[in-house]
């Protein structure tokens, strides 16, 4: 029993070790490497005629609110939905779908303004986690 307490507490020692940055650490990027995307796929929109249905989280939907539907993301989950321009839009998932094969968000009508997808009606797009 005392062999497993002490491994457990070199294993807790070590990684709490300190490593130095070394010389070269003030002459890399500040940024750092390039976040990895969620996903990328279709977006699409929600239609006009859905304002004020009740989305699956229980909150009307308001197509001037910057929300939007994914299939398994938690309600309340901050994404960032970027188009390959560089256009992007934050977004909160407060409902469930889309459900068209090949599509991985439904953006609010807000939301589908600011990255410039309206009269497209569908854009590829990634998902950045936003918190």
């Amino acid at each position: 029993m005392r062999a497993q307490y002490l491994l457990v507490a070199a294993v807790a020692i070590s990684a709490c070790g300190h490593q130095d940055a070394g010389p070269d650490a003030a002459d890399q990027d500040a940024s750092g490497p390039a976040p990895t995307p969620i996903t990328c796929a279709m977006a699409s929109y929600y239609h006009d005629s859905l304002a004020g249905n009740l989305t699956a989280s229980g909150v009307p939907y308001d197509p001037n609110d910057l929300s939007a539907a994914h299939k398994t993301l938690p309600f309340g989950t901050k994404l960032r939905v970027e188009r390959d321009d560089g256009r992007e839009v934050f977004v909160t998932i407060n409902d469930r779908g889309p459900f068209i094969e090949g599509r991985v968000i439904d953006l609010s009508r807000a939301a589908a303004t600011e990255i410039g997808m309206i009269e497209d009606g569908v854009a590829e797009v990634c998902l950045y986690s936003a918190d």
